[in-house]
């Protein structure tokens, strides 16, 4: 039976690792802090779930169908051949099958939100399948991956609201812009490969340099998307909001101070860790201001 148990565990860590379950919390704190603000803080327990359902399966799927997409491609690159699909820990069959119960549950629960949430769920799903596929033949595919973040604010908003206004937009914004960033500054350690290998981005398309460059504004503007987020929701967003945003600035500056074109070795610390740090402080600030 432990052995058994043991097993199991082995598994379920391997198909975090697939999905990177640990990295949930970048656009997680978008969505909650987009839910609460427009639920004025009192949201409904089963909005919150069947919105959590959405944002998790949603995500899930995603990133599952983005390992089966790039299995060939992670098998010849030297930094990515040792994750589970091309080292043969979990098959590309499993994974999909992964895929097809994560995005039938993220429309169920789209269903049991509001109609709107429902009728918007094939655009979610359509874009967490192109994503996949547009490295392939576009160096925006940063954007692509950020405005497929950005439905997680805009979807949470929706799923209180059952419709639109310009707040969980900027919120949308900030999110896709930040999250493009990062993931700018990640794909400049496979510039060699990518350039090699006739796939794009934007590192490929401007060089190291540029793509930081361009990192760099998008986060600018990543901040200035949620500043203005806060203008509209103030006075419910107001001190802790800003204090919050002013750690963020800091953060950026020591995000983009970390790498350099002739020094990468502090990618992942700059792309993830200190992005995991950001959404952290979005969630904490965003929620005591709602609260407080």
């Amino acid at each position: 039976m432990g052995s058994i148990m043991i097993k199991i565990v082995n598994k379920l860590n391997e198909y975090g690792k697939l999905v990177m379950f640990s990295h949930t919390i970048f656009s997680l704190a978008f969505a909650a802090v987009a839910l609460l603000a427009a639920s004025g803080g009192r949201p409904d327990p089963k909005v919150v779930f069947w919105a959590a359902l959405a944002f998790l399966s949603a995500r899930t799927g995603a990133n599952a169908l983005n390992r089966v997409v790039d299995a060939r491609i992670d098998a010849k690159n030297p930094r990515t051949a040792s994750r589970q699909i091309p080292r043969g820990d979990i098959g590309i069959r499993e994974t999909l099958a992964l895929v097809a119960v994560c995005f039938l549950v993220m429309v169920f629960s789209a269903s049991r939100l509001n109609l709107l949430c429902l009728l918007l769920s094939p655009i979610a799903l359509f874009l967490m399948t192109i994503y996949s596929y547009t490295k392939r033949f576009t160096w925006m595919c940063h954007l692509v991956l950020g405005i497929t973040c950005a439905c997680a604010p805009v979807g949470a908003w929706l799923a209180v609201t059952g419709h639109f206004s310009l707040i969980p937009l900027f919120f949308g914004a900030a999110n896709c812009l930040w999250t493009g960033g990062f993931d700018i500054i990640y794909g400049s350690q496979d510039y060699e490969f990518d350039k090699a290998n006739g796939l794009h981005s934007i590192p490929v398309r401007y060089g190291i340099k540029g793509g930081l460059i361009i990192s760099t504004l998008f986060h600018g503007a990543a901040l200035f998307c949620l500043c203005f987020a806060g203008v509209l929701l103030y006075p419910q967003f107001g001190l802790l909001y800003g204090t919050g945003l002013g750690i963020i600035a800091v953060l950026m500056v020591i995000q983009h101070r970390l790498v350099s074109p002739d020094h990468l070795e502090n990618v992942n610390i700059a792309s993830y860790s200190i992005s995991q740090i950001t959404s952290i402080v979005l969630l904490v600030f965003g929620t005591l201001d709602v609260y407080f």
